[in-house]
This record gives C-alpha cells, sequence and structure tokens, in this order.
C-alpha cells in the first residue's frame, strides 16, 4: 500500500480518521477488514464533502487504494460477496468486543483493552456499509464507546474502574492518537480530536441493556484471551477467523492525550 499512500487528510474530513488508521494497523493480519474500513471512509467521506478540490483529491486516492485491495485479493470471498465480508467484520469486531469485555469484568484495566473497546466500536461502524445496523450491534457500539471513554478517564485521574455494566454517568472519549513520536495515517495531517459523532451519551442507553450481552455460544473467550496482545491464542468460532499471527502492542502513548472534557 506504500505506493498508493494518501494525500493529506483534509479538515473536513477528520471524522474517518480513526477508521483509515484502524485500517492501516490491520493491513497486514486482517486486510479484509482494512479494506472494508476504507470502504466506509470513502462512503462516509463522500457523503461529508466530494466536490472540494483537496476532498475530491483525497478520496479519489482512497478509491485508488481500494481498487489495489480488490485486485490484490480478488479471490477472497470476503471481498466479492458481501455477506461473506459482513459476517467476517462482525466476527472481528466481536472479538475486539469480547476480549475487552472479559479484562473489564475480570478488573483486568489497561491501555490495550481500552484501545480494543474502542476499535469495536469503529468496526461496528464499518457495519454500516453492508446496511442498517442490528439494535444488538448498536447497543455494543454505544457500550464499547463509553467504557473505553469511562476507563480511560478513571486511569488518566488516577482512579479503580468499577468492572463490568454499572451506572452509566456522562463520558467523552477524546480518542486522538497523533502524538508524538506516532505515525499519522497520512503524512502532514495535523492532529484533531475525534468527531462528536463518536462521543457517547450514556444517559440514552438503559444499563440493564448489558447485564447480559448477547454473544454466539461458546464465543466468550476466557478472561486471559487477548485480540490485540502479542500471543498467538484468539477466540474461536465457526464464523471466519484469520490466521494466529503476532500483534505488537499498543504504543502506551497512544492513550497519553487529554480527554476533551
Amino acid at each position: 500500500m506504500a505506493a498508493l499512500a494518501l494525500p493529506p487528510l483534509p479538515q473536513q474530513l477528520k471524522s474517518i480518521q480513526h477508521h483509515l488508521r484502524t485500517a492501516q494497523e490491520l493491513d497486514k493480519r486482517e486486510p479484509v477488514v482494512a479494506y472494508y474500513c476504507r470502504l466506509y471512509a470513502m462512503q462516509t467521506g463522500m457523503k461529508i464533502d466530494s466536490k472540494t478540490p483537496e476532498c475530491r483529491k483525497f478520496l479519489s486516492k482512497l478509491m485508488d487504494q481500494l481498487e489495489a485491495m480488490k485486485k490484490q485479493f480478488g479471490d477472497n470471498e470476503a471481498i466479492t460477496q458481501e455477506i461473506v465480508g459482513s459476517a467476517h467484520v462482525e466476527n472481528y469486531a466481536l472479538k475486539m468486543f469480547l476480549y475487552a469485555d472479559n479484562e473489564d469484568r475480570a478488573g483486568q484495566f489497561h491501555k490495550n483493552m481500552i484501545k480494543s473497546f474502542y476499535t469495536a466500536s469503529l468496526l461496528i461502524d464499518v457495519l454500516t456499509v453492508f446496511g442498517e445496523l442490528s439494535e444488538e450491534n448498536a447497543q455494543h457500539r454505544k457500550y464499547a464507546r463509553w467504557k473505553a471513554a469511562y476507563i480511560h478517564n478513571c486511569l488518566k485521574n488516577g482512579e479503580t474502574p468499577q468492572p463490568g455494566p454499572i451506572g452509566m454517568e456522562g463520558e467523552s472519549f477524546d480518542a486522538e492518537r497523533e502524538e508524538a513520536g506516532s505515525s499519522s495515517v497520512h503524512s502532514g495531517t495535523a492532529p484533531s480530536s475525534l468527531s462528536s459523532s463518536s462521543t457517547y451519551e450514556a444517559n440514552n442507553i438503559p444499563t440493564s441493556n448489558y447485564t447480559g450481552i448477547h454473544v454466539p455460544p461458546g464465543a466468550h473467550a476466557p478472561a486471559n484471551t487477548p485480540a490485540e496482545v502479542p500471543h498467538n491464542t484468539g477466540v474461536t468460532s465457526n464464523t471466519i477467523q484469520p490466521a494466529p499471527q503476532n500483534i505488537p502492542l499498543v504504543d502506551p502513548s497512544l492513550y497519553s492525550a487529554q480527554s476533551a472534557g
């Protein structure tokens, strides 16, 4: 993908930067998910601004990336058949959600599980390229975003988070990840905070929905099963699974940014 590097992200399109970063992070170990992250970013970007020259240029390059990936993985059913692709992305999002949820319920609070919660919410965004979200996925997305904000703010303030579903208070999560020393999705991209659409209004969701989150039978991973840490184990299920690969640790600086109030 290096040959198809994107130009700087226009300010108008900053709301898609985290989906593009997630795509970049997943390029090697989950190219199918990376492809659909970019597809979501392009579709969303087209709705935001496809007329100004800088946005047209950016989205054109992004489309070139998608075409290149489509050629590269043209024999992959998850790319050619939407129903397979949807199942693949949903399975990966659920895997990350379950890992973070199990860590949370076990009282294991760390930056990696915060990122897993947040990335799961981004991947549920991506599922909208296949159609309207199910009520269950919409609830998972809101819960994951709220949990990421709540635990992030607790750790930042030196407080101990409460595990599992609790009385929810309004939290906003500044998912800014362009810290000094961390790579940017696009060269020259200026730091900016997460779009307001990614801020979870906690009081919109009844807590009772989360006392027993629905997952496929047997899908719960043990509390020590990671989705984003360097182990070769993963959640097993009957849906599509990537081959076990070594996954790098999350850079601690990614979550050192100040919270947005």
